[in-house]
């Protein structure tokens, strides 16, 4: 568990390293950037990105879990985007009832 985990520090380190080198960050927004992004304002813990990262890794239910978990926070975060997603869906779906 010890060696996992500090391979996943490597990991993330070199995603970070990555990141601040390139040009369009918009090509290479995926969670795992996201999770660095919130580190880096403050909203999460190097150790919370650590777990987060491995759990996405190793713990198929779990994971799962954990990735809707963020998608929520940073819809609730942002708005715009939330509003943007409810346009979509009712693009997709057309005016039908939508079921909570």
């Amino acid at each position: 568990s010890k060696d996992l985990k500090g391979a996943m520090e490597i990991l993330i380190e070199q995603k970070r390293q990555k990141l601040s080198t390139v040009e369009k960050l918009d090509e290479h927004m995926d969670f795992a950037s996201q999770l660095i992004f919130a580190q880096n304002r403050g909203d999460l813990t190097a150790e919370n990105v650590n777990q987060c990262v491995l759990e996405m890794m190793i713990a198929a239910p779990d994971t799962l879990s954990v990735t809707l978990f963020f998608m929520l926070i940073l819809i609730a975060e942002h708005p715009t985007v939330e509003e943007e997603m409810m346009r979509e869906i009712e693009t997709v779906m057309g005016k039908q009832e939508q079921q909570s």
